[in-house]
């Protein structure tokens, strides 16, 4: 199976007969052209399919159409082998994943030129990202077997150009790097002893994309797992001589919609996109059986029985993914008490209902459920991830829903696990403590949802928790998160301003810039960072707020009082008498449209396209009741 399934992409469903006329027929001038979009990328599609798609999608580009939910990123593509095949499938398949992409390709073979030129066509086009597409024979190894020394310094060597290759981008284009791990070729002149012998293009090979792993660690660059890719499908079926000689392209074509996808994963998580909450059915998913039929005793999973383990590995995986920082939810047609019961009661059960963040049990359609999950998470619709062993479930979901990504699963429950897996759905650019502490972060929001109904009075309820916040410049320890937050809050952004890790650090050490980074506990636990603020001074007087964003999670708790609260604070300090806001409409953020009307800010400028402009005097005294304790403040009686 594992081949049919990488070369299919069998996680998703195959595309319908007419698929070439749903392309030709796509108008741009309809609304919801975005998701339609979206809507024809979920399917498992040829290299045809993904072509004739990409020419949709370039269109739509060439009429600057509003595309919106999709998010538009420019990608350069620098490589030693032949390229532009590659990029229609690209575009395509980023549409998937929630992306416009645009492809600047350089020309063949010219790395480093393209790198080290500043009008050259990639740097010129200041892409997001540069793809630094090399495979073994663009790199400067060769074999010496049996000379430890030598091949030290080939892999030093090898290193140390793509290095330069990167130097030069960065310093032209400005871009983030991502760089491909390379793939070892099939051939081998001693066998086995390849792999143990130093100085054989092999064990080169290895040692290079371990070095190479640990170079991009330590830097914002991503590095994309080529090496795994063409080892799960077998590196012989990945190269193929023949169309090496015959245009230098790098890999067998039938593998260019799994490289895409791989790809189109990368870049998206980049900007923050991505699963974040696993939604799972319960009868025929997480067990065999229907638990409101088959009672406790006749539903199975468990040691000892082929189905019962296949299901037990679907929750092994459910619970290796919330280890990792992935929120888990239930959405089952049932009564509430009987969904429960095999989470309180069945020995053999691994996932237990303080696992789970949101369990919505009752006779709703799917897709109302997760709709309801999303915004009692505050997430968006394509943080989730529907898993459900049900074809018409699945179908209906995809159809009311394109946002939300719905593996389809095969007919044997033994492949459930690692179809979920396959599917990519939760590819990290980065993984931090509070990464892996988020799903106890909402875990720990659900019992405050219960507190608040316990309270009475929002006053009462926000004394109860006994919230402490923290403010804090932006520094290095804190750099990453930041990072991610900017690229991944979308909701609560006023600006939805992205900046990259190297660009927050210029922020922490410009002068003229004022930052903070925001942490909040309470009674239920750490809630980590959850707001992020950057002032740029306008005048001698003025700061501008370039960016101003929160997780929703903790929306209605007072943070942003409080934290406009310092920001004034800090402005007076500073000889700062004015803040000036803005509000950029985009499809997500409707929810702060009144943010700073809220704030007591007052509205100098209202545009055509929705955007506002608002001024505050750091003179006013503010009157905010702030139910926690903050540096500086005294919290509200």
């Amino acid at each position: 199976m594992s081949q049919d399934l990488f070369t299919n992409l069998a996680w998703l469903p195959k595309p319908p007969e007419n698929f070439s006329s749903l392309c030709k027929d796509f108008t741009v001038d309809e609304p919801g052209a975005g998701l339609r979009l979206r809507a024809l990328a979920n399917f498992g599609l040829s290299e045809n399919h993904l072509n004739r798609l990409a020419k949709v999608i370039e269109r739509a580009r060439a009429r600057s159409a509003s595309l919106a939910p999709l998010i538009p990123f420019k990608l350069g593509i620098v490589s030693n082998a032949t390229s532009h095949f590659i990029a229609p499938a690209l575009v395509a398949t980023a549409a998937r994943h929630g992306l416009i992409l645009e492809c600047i390709e350089a020309d063949y073979g010219m790395v480093v030129q393209e790198a080290l030129d500043p009008n050259s066509i990639v740097n010129q086009a200041k892409p997001d990202a540069i793809l630094l597409a090399l495979d073994y024979r663009g790199l400067p190894l060769h074999a010496t077997p049996a000379d430890e020394v030598g091949a030290t310094q080939a892999v030093a060597e090898a290193l140390a150009h793509v290095m330069q290759i990167r130097d030069g981008l960065r310093a032209n284009g400005g871009g983030v790097c991502i760089f491909q791990s390379v793939a070892p070729p099939v051939e081998t002149l001693f066998g086995s002893f390849d792999a143990v012998l130093p100085g054989t293009l092999r064990n080169l090979i290895h040692s290079f994309n371990a070095k190479l792993a640990e170079a991009v660690r330590l830097t914002e660059d991503l590095f994309f797992d080529v090496t795994g890719l063409a080892e799960t499908i077998g590196l012989a079926n990945w190269h193929d001589p023949t169309m090496w000689n015959m245009a230098k392209v790098p890999f067998a074509s039938a593998y260019i919609p799994l490289y895409a996808d791989k790809l189109c994963r990368l870049v998206s998580a980049m900007r923050g996109k991505g699963g974040r909450c696993l939604i799972l059915d319960l009868d025929n998913t997480l067990w065999s059986g229907v638990i409101g039929d088959d009672g406790l005793d006749g539903i199975v999973i468990g040691q000892g029985d082929a189905t019962g383990e296949a299901h037990l590995e679907v929750q092994k995986t459910a619970i290796n993914l919330r280890d990792r920082g992935i929120i888990l939810a239930v959405s089952s047609k049932n009564n509430d008490d009987i969904a429960r019961e095999p989470f309180r009661k069945h020995p053999e059960m691994l996932l237990r209902e303080d696992h789970i963040a949101v369990f919505q049990a009752n006779w709703n359609d799917k897709a109302t459920n997760i709709k309801a999950i999303a915004e009692e998470l505050s997430l968006g619709l394509d943080a989730m991830v529907f898993l459900d062993d049900n074809p018409v479930e699945r179908a209906l979901v995809r159809q009311i829903l394109p946002e939300v990504s719905v593996p389809e699963l095969p007919e044997d429950p033994a492949l459930y696990a690692r179809t979920l897996v396959a599917g990519g759905y939760f590819e990290a650019v980065t993984f931090s403590a509070e990464d892996r502490q988020r799903a106890e972060m909402y875990q720990g929001n659900s019992r405050r949802l219960a507190l608040q109904k316990q309270a009475g009075d929002v006053a009462s309820y926000l004394r109860s928790l006994n919230m402490q916040i923290g403010f804090m410049p932006f520094d290095e320890m804190g750099r990453a998160r930041i990072s991610q937050l900017i690229n991944k809050s979308n909701q609560f952004n006023l600006r939805t301003q992205r900046y990259t890790e190297a660009q927050v650090a210029t922020l922490q050490q410009d002068p003229s810039a004022f930052t903070l980074q925001i942490r909040l506990r309470d009674v239920f636990g750490d809630n980590g960072m959850i707001c992020v603020v950057i002032c740029r001074k306008s005048d001698d007087t003025s700061w501008f707020i370039d960016t101003w964003l929160m997780s929703c999670r903790v929306l209605g708790r007072g943070v942003e009082q409080a934290t406009l609260t310092e920001m004034v604070a800090q402005a007076r300090r500073r000889g700062i008498r004015r803040l000036v806001g803005e509000y950029i409409p985009t499809s997500r953020n409707k929810l702060v449209e009144d943010h700073y009307a809220k704030l007591g800010f007052e509205i100098v400028n209202r545009s055509e396209d929705g955007s506002t402009r608002w001024e505050l005097s750091t003179e006013v005294p503010l009157t905010f009741d702030i139910y926690m304790s903050v540096d500086g403040l005294v919290a509200a009686e």
